[in-house]
């Protein structure tokens, strides 16, 4: 047992002093409100500007709610700068201290009391080390639950020490060169909740590096399991925000996710931050009136995929503005009127050089054609307001403009295109393969609400958009809401996965080429999975280069655990490097073999049963193959075991069965893994997708078959 660092009492009353401020912060804040709030009536202008300072009263209530969050956890003691050969100083005063916190915080005179995490001060918290110690006396990282100080860590720096010191109050083992070491060991080993935390406390030098990096450009990041790219990634889309406040705020940030189990498990993370105003997506989210639930077989899947589809979709925009093939004559008053076949190749020709989207030409279109058949009239004072008034609604009228220029949605345009083998072969004979263009065919349907649209249209979908561009409104101006929005950054997570199509749909809104994209190459599982960054980075904005950054620790997965999963890492992908572990388990995998497919279900319940009751502060996974997900479930029930299902409570519960094409980016304290052969057999990449499924468990793992292993599993000594 340690002892009591001795300035424990010190610091616990001064942490007390900082939640008072706090809480005095909130409470003016709170005041301030409810004074605007009276203030009701008034012009247009004054009630705009209440509004305003409303919304920023709740973001600052926002900010100031830290809920179970600690508000302090460190400090640093800085060396200040001194005139040579100035005795007035005593070595004590030689030293400023700062509080380093989740947000900064004020007394009643203004003067700091705690720093912010991210401000320029705070920053040789993170990033000082021995032979840089970045003017640092002393770093004090402190143990907290809540506003309790449970301990304290100390490392010093200067003339005779390396960044590393004493540690009193919580356990101490050697921590590789890491930065406060017990206090990160404790956050490590504490029990899963479901949901991602922050890790602002105990973010680590490589880590820091990533989250202060400059914002211009792309920055990737390549992280294995359990290095956390993930909530890198969050801390620094807050950290842009706190340190470019302006114009950030306004043009957005955006967060793209893999899927929505994911999105639930990282919601937390930027509100505990004091960013509420981050919007976090996946790809579906940005494509609206459309329903999804549809599925493709792996060739179309891929095509979808390729970016040779931004050819056919722009050539399927351009096969529906055709000039007529005969005269349109129509009958107006006691004569008729003409518009030519060869006018309307002109009218169509000239929309196409005019117009950089379909739909934004379609006003003009008609007014062309009006203009013409006027012309064809024997009296010359007919006007194109007085044809348009008298023909627009005949049958005939219609079914010539939407001949040559159809008013057109996005999936109106995928509808008819997949529908039709014709169209298909005019639109994509040039730039897919027979089987492949075939591919994508599917029978039309009566209904275009009833149609499914697959993961894989997504970014079809938007495509077609980017060239239709919005449906007119009635007044002739475009629907703001269609308008695809820019951001003025955007990260995107578990970036290995998305097509070279939907890369193109990300870039597609970022305003200034600021994007921040994690991932692992050994954890691609896509349908065009790439070998190299070189196959991702080419699809992003280049306006202001990119850099790649290797995340090389792997702080949250035990060694033990690791030593099996690179083994399939390896088969994988044999040219990776895997992160290094700095965690021992305390148990090594366990492998439970059963002698048929029909005991399955029943030895994972007992394996599940088992867990549960060893791990008690914790959340449990059960990763099992796509289609065994219904057997799982039922043996679970069976058992009296209550779970969740991950695509309808997240990791809401205990324990969760999830299947291995959702499991990506999740954290547990324990997983049952079933039956990796068929992971590897039913999944597109099923290696790789085995070592996601391996690299979940902070702490224990187990793996239930009845098939043998695959051979990348073994151990080869």
């Amino acid at each position: 047992m340690t002892h009591q660092h001795p300035d424990l009492a010190d610091e616990q009353a001064f942490i007390d002093h900082a939640y008072d401020c706090l809480e005095k912060s909130r409470t003016d804040a709170w005041k301030l409100r409810n004074i605007h709030e009276g203030t009701l009536g008034g012009t247009v202008q004054a009630r705009y500007e209440r509004d305003v300072f409303d919304e920023t009263l709740v973001n600052r209530l926002t900010q100031l709610d830290l809920g179970d969050a600690a508000l302090v956890f460190g400090r640093i003691d800085r060396v200040s700068d001194v005139a040579p050969g100035d005795d007035s100083l005593t070595g004590r005063e030689l030293v400023e201290s700062f509080h380093i916190g989740r947000l900064a915080v004020a007394d009643d005179h203004r003067e700091p009391v705690v720093v912010d995490w991210r401000a320029p001060v705070a920053e040789p918290f993170y990033r000082a080390t021995g032979r840089e110690p970045m003017g640092l006396a002393r770093r004090r990282h402190f143990a907290v639950q809540g506003r309790n100080l449970l301990g304290i860590e100390d490392e010093l720096f200067g003339e005779g020490h390396l960044g590393v010191g004493q540690e009193d109050g919580v356990e101490a083992k050697p921590g590789a060169g890491l930065r406060g070491y017990s206090t990160l060991l404790a956050v490590l080993e504490r029990g899963r909740t479901g949901q991602l935390g922050d890790i602002v406390a105990t973010i680590q030098g490589e880590q820091d590096e990533i989250i202060r990096s400059p914002q211009a450009g792309v920055l990737v990041v390549q992280g294995g399991p359990g290095t956390g790219k993930t909530v890198v990634a969050l801390h620094r889309a807050a950290y842009l925000l706190y340190t470019f406040r302006f114009p950030l705020e306004d043009q957005g940030v955006l967060v793209i996710g893999p899927n929505r189990v994911f999105l639930r498990y990282i919601e937390r993370v930027l509100p505990s931050l004091g960013e509420a105003g981050v919007e976090q997506v996946v790809l579906a989210d940005l494509v609206r009136d459309v329903t999804w639930g549809g599925h493709d077989a792996p060739l179309a899947a891929r095509t979808k995929g390729d970016l040779r589809m931004s050819l056919v979709v722009d050539k399927a925009v351009t096969d529906r503005e055709r000039p007529l093939r005969e005269d349109l004559v129509v009958g107006f008053r006691t004569g008729y009127l003409r518009l030519r076949a060869q006018e309307s190749v002109r009218i169509v020709r000239a929309a196409q050089r005019r117009f950089r989207r379909h739909n934004a030409a379609r006003r003009w279109v008609e007014s062309e054609v009006w203009s013409s058949m006027a012309s064809t009239w024997r009296d010359a004072e007919l006007t194109p307001a007085q044809v348009r008034e008298g023909i627009r609604h005949l049958p005939e009228v219609r079914l010539a403009l939407e001949r040559m220029w159809p008013v057109l949605t996005p999936a109106e345009l995928l509808h008819d295109l997949f529908g039709s083998k014709a169209l298909l072969k005019l639109a994509a004979e040039k730039h897919l393969s027979e089987a492949e263009y075939l591919s994508l065919y599917r029978q039309r349907r009566d209904e275009i609400d009833s149609v499914r649209w697959s993961d894989s249209d997504i970014a079809l979908l938007d495509e077609a958009r980017s060239y239709l561009g919005s449906l007119p409104a009635k007044a002739g101006a475009p629907e703001e809401v269609d308008e695809i929005r820019t951001y003025g950054h955007i990260v995107i997570d578990e970036v290995q996965d998305f097509t070279p199509m939907q890369l193109r749909m990300a870039s597609r809104r970022s305003l200034n080429g600021s994007m921040t994209v994690v991932g692992d190459i050994a954890q691609a599982t896509g349908p065009l999975a790439p070998n190299t960054w070189d196959d991702i980075v080419r699809h992003l904005p280049d306006r202001k280069g990119s850099r790649v950054i290797g995340l090389s620790v792997g702080y949250r997965i035990p060694a033990q655990i690791m030593e099996v999963a690179n083994r399939v890492m390896k088969a994988a992908t044999p040219g990776l490097r895997p992160p290094t572990a700095v965690r021992e388990g305390d148990d090594l995998p366990d492998f439970i073999h059963v002698p048929s497919a029909d005991a399955l279900g029943e030895a994972v319940a007992m394996e599940t049963a088992r867990l549960v009751s060893e791990i008690v502060d914790g959340n449990i996974a059960v990763v099992a193959p796509d289609p065994m997900v219904e057997m799982i479930s039922a043996a679970l029930t069976a058992a009296s075991i209550k779970h969740g299902r991950a695509t309808r409570t997240a990791l809401e519960t205990g324990v969760t069965v999830v299947p291995v094409s959702v499991v990506k980016g999740l954290e547990l304290d324990g997983v049952v893994v079933v039956e990796p052969a068929a992971i590897v057999a039913d999944e597109l990449q099923g290696l790789r997708a085995l070592y996601v499924a391996l690299t979940r468990s902070t702490r224990r793992l187990s793996i239930v078959h009845a098939e043998p292993l695959p051979a990348a599993m073994l151990d080869e000594s």
